[in-house]
């Protein structure tokens, strides 16, 4: 090992450190309380149950509950996937070029991705509010109707959706920010030259250019809407009703709420297990397109 290698080694270590402490560790941990019945209030009565978690886990997934919650997961993946990628890809589109008036728009869309979704979602709250929030004062200087945002199971999860694009987008722009700047300029100019208008310069050049980063921003987007949790949390636990819950709030009511923490860790890695094939399946499209 050379001198530069072992300083190499050296300057790596801590954030090696950190990650194994708080994302390994934990993750080799949760498959481990999964195979237990264990109780946070009652360590002296946790035993171990092998795979039963995960064989209750089946039997439950007869139930319509458990129906409901996975298609209300379906419903906010999707629409983030989807509304995510096409909003950062739009606003990207008309900001990218490099003067004052797109520096300001960008850092005024990325500000709400790096805000505590805690403090958003707190005035994202009194922003919905059914009583004097804006929204419901905007709609009704329109003539709208009044809308209980966050207390009718028609509109819950659209609103969490909303306040989702909102505080994730400027993740999705700035990906496709430093994509625009690899498209080759080259071929746009000769695509405008052969007469094509700026939609299809668009569609036949620029977007295939950007292909890798699309697939990368809607790998990151599914991985982020399977994992959400805080604005559920936050915004509706999982209300009214189960209109707003999901697959991640499940495993926080499973092992805080129900104190059933080995079933929430089963939960917690069948999360993962879904969330690493869907990547993983995403990826293998990925390289498919570029062959």
């Amino acid at each position: 090992m050379t001198r530069d290698s072992r300083w190499a080694y050296l300057f790596i270590a801590p954030a090696v450190a950190v990650f194994a402490v708080f994302t390994i560790l934990p993750s080799i941990a949760t498959f481990g309380i999964s195979l237990f019945d264990w109780n946070w209030l009652n360590m002296s009565r946790s035993e171990m149950v092998g795979a039963q978690n995960y064989l209750d886990m089946i039997k439950g997934a007869t139930t319509p509950s458990f129906w409901s919650t996975l298609a209300t997961t379906a419903v906010f993946v999707i629409s983030m996937v989807a509304g995510g990628t096409a909003l950062g890809l739009a606003i990207a589109m008309l900001l990218r070029k490099s003067n004052r008036i797109s520096m300001f728009g960008r850092s005024a869309v990325f500000l709400a991705f790096v805000t505590p979704q805690v403090a958003t979602s707190i005035a994202w709250i009194w922003m919905y509010n059914d009583r004097f929030g804006v929204l419901n004062a905007l709609l009704q200087s329109l003539n709208g109707p009044r809308i209980d945002w966050l207390g009718d199971p028609a509109f819950a999860m659209p609103a969490i959706v909303i306040y989702s694009l909102w505080h994730g987008t400027g993740f999705t722009m700035m990906i496709f920010i430093g994509g625009l700047t690899s498209v080759s300029k080259e071929l746009g100019e000769a695509a405008r030259v052969d007469g094509a208008n700026r939609w299809q310069e668009f569609w036949h050049v620029t977007l295939p250019e950007l292909r890798p980063f699309v697939i990368f921003a809607v790998v990151i987007a599914t991985i982020n809407a399977l994992q959400a949790f805080t604005q559920f949390f936050v915004m509706t636990s999982g209300g009214p009703g189960h209109s707003t819950s999901t697959l991640g709030l499940q495993v926080y009511q499973q092992a805080f709420v129900s104190h059933h923490a080995g079933y929430a860790a089963a939960l917690a890695v069948v999360l993962f297990a879904i969330t690493a094939v869907m990547a993983f399946a995403q990826q293998r499209f990925s390289r498919r397109l570029e062959q």
